[in-house]
């Protein structure tokens, strides 16, 4: 999959090799200090739309959606407080309002409203989760504060961003996958149920690995997957691997389940154990 992987090794200091562009933080995986290029889309479906990857049933908000409510994907990624003045409405498995499709008055260029159906199940619904548009990217960052400039994004950064976004959403559930393959009997199809960007709250082992010198992760999800009936929190780190490979990644994904029972502490000592004969095998 690329340079992902469910544990990672990641280089202290990697140097980006694609066109750079700056852009504020964002659902899922950049901050205001990252940078980002290309990735690929899922599949093009112009009429879903919701926030990330949240489904809903209209192309456009309703005209009746306060002007402030704007779609962001899925949580304030850098720690913001989320803002919203009215909660009647609000998806409580990604705490979002309803999507904003409208242009904002000042936006220097127009962007699609096409949305990409992700290959995520969603929990309780027959269907997948669908990733936001660019032009609710567009929203979501400036309801974070960012403003544009001139020599910030144009209209292809935009859309490099969304095929970013979606990518690393594609590569994070690959990767919660294999974990929930080791429980394919009991349960053959997982689903995700919720998820939310955790950037300022750093896990144990990313704390750990930044004090052995390695670099800050650029972003934390927690995703909580619906085990037939049985929710398991997973927690992901997402790292630069400084490349962008031949199918538009970029990142390297630490995805694990969460200590909250002894069936994850179980299921983590035998990954580690496996990767351990592994690695003797190489050797």
């Amino acid at each position: 999959m690329g340079a992902s992987g469910s544990s990672v090794q990641v280089p202290s200091s990697p140097q980006t090799v694609v066109k750079q562009t700056a852009i504020p933080s964002e659902c899922p995986m950049h901050n205001k200090e990252q940078d980002r290029s290309e990735a690929k889309p899922v599949s093009s479906t112009p009429s879903s739309v919701s926030d990330c990857p949240v489904q809903n049933k209209e192309n456009v908000a309703p005209t009746s959606v306060p002007q402030e409510w704007v779609s962001e994907c899925p949580m304030s990624g850098a720690g913001e407080p989320l803002v919203v003045e009215k909660t009647d409405d609000v998806d409580p498995s990604n705490m979002m309002p309803p999507p904003n499709q409208r242009p904002a008055a000042d936006q220097p260029f127009a962007l699609p409203t096409n949305r990409q159906v992700s290959s995520i199940p969603r929990a309780g619904k027959d269907e997948n989760w669908v990733y936001p548009s660019e032009q609710m990217f567009w929203n979501a960052m400036l309801r974070k504060g960012w403003r544009w400039q001139k020599e910030d994004i144009n209209q292809a950064d935009m859309q490099n961003i969304i095929k970013i976004h979606n990518a690393n959403n594609e590569q994070a559930w690959l990767e919660v996958l294999k974990w929930e393959a080791m429980h394919f009997k009991n349960c053959s199809k997982p689903q995700l149920k919720s998820f939310g960007g955790k950037y300022t709250d750093l896990s144990p082992r990313a704390k750990i690995r930044m004090w052995m010198g390695y670099e800050r992760p650029y972003d934390r999800h927690d995703w909580i997957v619906d085990r037939c009936g049985r929710d398991v929190r997973y927690v992901i780190d997402y790292y630069d691997s400084g490349v962008v490979d031949s199918d538009y990644k970029f990142s390297l994904l630490d995805v694990r389940p969460a200590l909250d029972s002894p069936t994850a502490l179980w299921d983590r000592m035998k990954v580690t154990y496996k990767r351990w004969l592994y690695r003797s095998g190489e050797e």
